[in-house]
C-alpha cells in the first residue's frame, strides 16, 4: 500500500513517484482558476489548506507530469505556464519580528523567481515591486499565492494590542495586490479566520470568499466516500461508523468531511481512538474570552449565530462562538432561511472536538487535576449504574474542587450558566455523546439532559432558591422522554452564591 503523507504539504513530494495516497483536489482547483481571479478560503488549521495551495502553485508552473492520473491532467492547457509568488506565514510574537519575517519571505520569492527589489526598507513597496518586475520580465501575469495569511493576527489574540499592530502591518501588504490587479492572474488567500473586510481587507473589495460556497464545501478534508474507497484497505477491521463519530462532521454547506490529519494519525496508531487534530494546538485565547464573559457550555450543542456574526470578526468585537466556528471547535448542523434572512445552528463537530474542548476547560476550572479525574470517573460511575445517591457527595466535591480566581468575573457565582457550565465540562469529557442544554418542552426549558444507554437524567439548577425537583415534576419535563427511554431521572441541584457551594441535590426516578 502507499505510504501515509503525515505532515507533508508539499504537492510534488507526495505526488513524486506516485508513493503515497493522495486525495484528488484537482477538481476543485480546475473549477476556482477557471471562473474566480481573487480567492479567500477559509478553514481549521490542519485540514489542508498548504497542500491545496501548493497543488495550485505546481499547475500555474506547468508541472504536467506530477497530475498524472488525476482529473485536471487532460483538461488544463499545461503549455501556458505562469510565474508564482507564493507567501506563507509562521507565528510572530512582535511588530518587528513580523516585518522581519515578511522581508524574509519576500526575499526568497526574490532568489527563487531571479528578480531583485528596490526597497529594502518598506515591505509593501517591495511587494508591489516583486508582483511589477515579475510580470516584466516573464511577460506573463502573475499568480499570488498566501498561506496563513491570518497568522501573525491569530497566534496574537492573547495579546491583543500586538494583534491589532499586526492586523496594520499585513493590511498594508494585502492592499499592494489591489493596487497591482492589472498584473495578476489570480490570487488565493488561505487562513484560519475570516476577518472583516473593514478591518483587513478593505484594499480588496473584490476578493471573493468561497468558504462557505457548497461547491467547495469538500475542497479540503476527507469525505465518507474518500474513507470508503480509497482508505478502506488502511481500515480493516475499524467500526466505520465509531470512525464517524469520533472524527468525521466538519460541515462547510456540502458533504461533511474529517481532518485529514485525524485519520492519517489514526491509522498510523494502530486504530487508536484519541485525540489527534485537538492535541496540536491549544485555544488559550478562547479560555480568556470564556472567562470573561457569561457563557453556558452546554448551549455550544445547539447555538444560534447570525450569518453577519459567522462569516467574520473583527479584533475589536471578539465573539467567542464565531471564534469557535472559525477555528473548527464548532461546525454547522442546520442552515434556518428565514425570508432575507439566513441563521446557522451550530454545534460540535465530533466525539473527539467536544470532549477535548471540554476537557481542557476544565483544567482550568478547578485546581486540582487528579481530583479532577476521580470526580470524572465517580460522575461516570454513578450515571451508568444509576447510583443517585452518591451524586451529592460527588457534586460537592466538584464544586470545592473550582479555582474561582481563574475567572475575571466577580460575579460569576451568581450565573445560573456557570454551574450548567462545569457540570457540562464534566460529563462532555467524560465522553458522553449525547447531551442536551435547555432542551424545549411544552412547558418550559429543561436545563440539561443526559443520556446514556438506556437511561435520561433531567438536571434543574437554581441559584440562592429552592424548589429544582419540584419544578421538574410540577412542569412535566421528563413527559416527552415517557416512551423513549426505559429509565427516567430527575435531578434537581441548587447552589447557595455566597459558599459558592452545592447546598442541596435530590432526585427521584420516573421509570
Amino acid at each position: 500500500m502507499k505510504k501515509l503523507p503525515i505532515g507533508i504539504s508539499t504537492f510534488s513530494k507526495i505526488r513524486k513517484d506516485n508513493s503515497y495516497i493522495y486525495v484528488d483536489k484537482t477538481k476543485d482547483a480546475y473549477n476556482l482558476i477557471e471562473n474566480y481571479k481573487f480567492v479567500f478560503l477559509s478553514r481549521p488549521r490542519r485540514f489542508g489548506k498548504s497542500l491545496f495551495l501548493d497543488t495550485l502553485q505546481e499547475i500555474f508552473e506547468g508541472n504536467k507530469k506530477l497530475f498524472n492520473g488525476l482529473y485536471i491532467y487532460n483538461k488544463w492547457d499545461w503549455e501556458n505556464k505562469y510565474p508564482v509568488i507564493k507567501l506563507s506565514f509562521g507565528g510572530n510574537r512582535d511588530i518587528n519580528e513580523l516585518k522581519r519575517g515578511i522581508f524574509d519571505i519576500l526575499e526568497l520569492n526574490q532568489e527563487y523567481l531571479d528578480i531583485k527589489c528596490k526597497s529594502v526598507d518598506d515591505y509593501a513597496i517591495c511587494f508591489a515591486d516583486l508582483i511589477r518586475k515579475t510580470y516584466k520580465k516573464y511577460g506573463k501575469e502573475v499568480v499570488v499565492l498566501i498561506d496563513e495569511y491570518d497568522k501573525p493576527i491569530i497566534d496574537n489574540l492573547d495579546q491583543i494590542e500586538i494583534a491589532k499592530e499586526s492586523r496594520e502591518v499585513i493590511k498594508r501588504l494585502y492592499t499592494q495586490i489591489k493596487e497591482n490587479e492589472r498584473y495578476i492572474k489570480f490570487a488565493f488567500l488561505t487562513g484560519v479566520s475570516k476577518f472583516s473586510k473593514a478591518s483587513i481587507f478593505s484594499g480588496l473589495n473584490n476578493l471573493e470568499d468561497i468558504s462557505l460556497t457548497p461547491k467547495f464545501g469538500t475542497v479540503c478534508g476527507y469525505t465518507q466516500k474518500d474513507i470508503e474507497s480509497l482508505f478502506l484497505p488502511y481500515l480493516k477491521g475499524v467500526d466505520l461508523e465509531e470512525l464517524q463519530k469520533w472524527y468525521n462532521g466538519y460541515n462547510f454547506l456540502s458533504d461533511r468531511v474529517y481532518n485529514p490529519f485525524d485519520i492519517l494519525l489514526f491509522i498510523r496508531n494502530d486504530f487508536k481512538f484519541k485525540n489527534y487534530w485537538f492535541n496540536t494546538g491549544t485555544p488559550s485565547f478562547l479560555i480568556k474570552l470564556f472567562q470573561k464573559g457569561n457563557f453556558n457550555l452546554a448551549k455550544f450543542e445547539n447555538i444560534k449565530l447570525k450569518e453577519s456574526l459567522l462569516n467574520s470578526f473583527d479584533i475589536d468585537k471578539l465573539n467567542l462562538e464565531t471564534i469557535m466556528f472559525q477555528s473548527g471547535y464548532l461546525t454547522i448542523s442546520q442552515v434556518i432561511e428565514n425570508r432575507r434572512r439566513v441563521d446557522y445552528i451550530l454545534t460540535y463537530p465530533n466525539l473527539e472536538t467536544k470532549i477535548s474542548f471540554n476537557d481542557y476547560l476544565l483544567d482550568y476550572f478547578i485546581k486540582n487535576l487528579t481530583q479532577k479525574g476521580e470526580i470524572q470517573n465517580n460522575l461516570i460511575d454513578i450515571l451508568e449504574e444509576s447510583n443517585l445517591n452518591q451524586l451529592e457527595i460527588t457534586l460537592k466535591s466538584l464544586f470545592a474542587s473550582i479555582a474561582y480566581n481563574n475567572f475575571t468575573n466577580n460575579y460569576i457565582e451568581n450565573y445560573e450558566g456557570f454551574y450548567a457550565s462545569v457540570i457540562y465540562a464534566y460529563f462532555a469529557g467524560a465522553g458522553f455523546d449525547k447531551i442536551i442544554a435547555e432542551d424545549v418542552t411544552n412547558s418550559g426549558r429543561i436545563d440539561l439532559s443526559v443520556f446514556i444507554d438506556e437511561k435520561v437524567y433531567i438536571f434543574e439548577f437554581k441559584i440562592d432558591q429552592s424548589g429544582a425537583l419540584k419544578q421538574i415534576k410540577e412542569r412535566g419535563y421528563y413527559q416527552k422522554y415517557i416512551d423513549k427511554y426505559k429509565d427516567i431521572y430527575l435531578v434537581g441541584v441548587e447552589f447557595n452564591s455566597k459558599s459558592r457551594s452545592l447546598v442541596k441535590c435530590e432526585w427521584e426516578k420516573i421509570q
